[in-house]
């Protein structure tokens, strides 16, 4: 009997980031608004010293509170924003539904999470604020840049393969 690799197209299809991706189409100059955005936000992780190698490295070794506080109050922004939106249905600008999927927990995120953080303690950067980091003018963050992008891409290549 032939498999058909297709067989969980469903559960995968609600892995996915863009679930609620727009299908709308925008003029080229559309997206401009994210880079502005990105670049306040780049702003702000380095006023806030977010993308400080020495930051990174007092809160691996529990030295600082600096980087909880930041790190936790974006956890408790992010979760009251995902109360309102399902409390009031709250839709995207252009009027499209927002759903969320609820996804099980599984060894293979552990995994993931221990290696995520052993990245992160070794390189001094999280995928957030490389941009940033290049900006600033370090930049011995692109070999953390290309290393990021390859371990997505060897990910990408594996993911059968790993447990989820």
């Amino acid at each position: 009997m032939q498999q058909d690799n297709n067989t969980d197209f469903e559960i995968r299809s609600l892995d996915a980031i863009c679930v609620n991706e727009s299908h709308l189409e925008h003029k080229w100059y559309h997206n401009s608004k994210y880079l502005i955005v990105g670049i306040l936000f780049g702003i702000v992780f380095v006023k806030s010293e977010v993308v400080s190698w020495f930051r990174i490295q007092e809160m691996f070794r529990l030295q600082s509170f600096h980087m909880y506080g930041i790190i936790g109050s974006a956890v408790v922004v992010g979760m009251i924003s995902v109360w309102l939106i399902k409390k009031f249905n709250i839709k995207t600008i252009y009027s499209e539904t927002i759903e969320f999927h609820t996804k099980s927990f599984n060894k293979g995120q552990i995994y993931g999470g221990l290696l995520f953080g052993l990245g992160w303690a070794v390189t001094g950067a999280c995928p957030g604020p490389l941009f940033a980091q290049i900006g600033t003018g370090a930049t011995v963050i692109l070999a953390t840049l290309i290393s990021a992008i390859a371990g997505t891409w060897v990910y990408g290549l594996f993911r059968d393969k790993l447990p989820h």
